[in-house]
């Protein structure tokens, strides 16, 4: 199995990890990821939280295949709701 992998600017190897889902029950809908994302992979969303009946904004994955594999978004996020996963070539 081998992954897709690049080459930083100084020469040293990375692996992307591209963004897969987000956890809507850890999303408080701050919008950090929203903010760090240059490719415009997300976008904020009302979600019904059935429990208070009450709408509160979370984000969504709209463009995923926008993703370049940065890891911005989770580098961002102050509850770690995403995932990621390597991908194979």
């Amino acid at each position: 199995m081998a992954l897709l992998t690049g080459k930083t600017f100084g020469g040293d190897d990375w692996t992307p990890t591209f963004v897969t889902s987000i956890d809507e029950e850890k999303c408080i809908g701050c919008g950090r990821c929203f903010k760090s994302c240059a490719r415009k992979v997300f976008s904020p969303e009302d979600h019904e939280d059935e429990e208070s009946e009450s709408i509160r904004m979370i984000m969504t994955i709209v463009n995923q295949d926008n993703c370049i594999g940065c890891a911005g978004c989770g580098v961002a996020c102050p509850k770690k709701c995403f995932s990621f996963k390597t991908m194979e070539i």
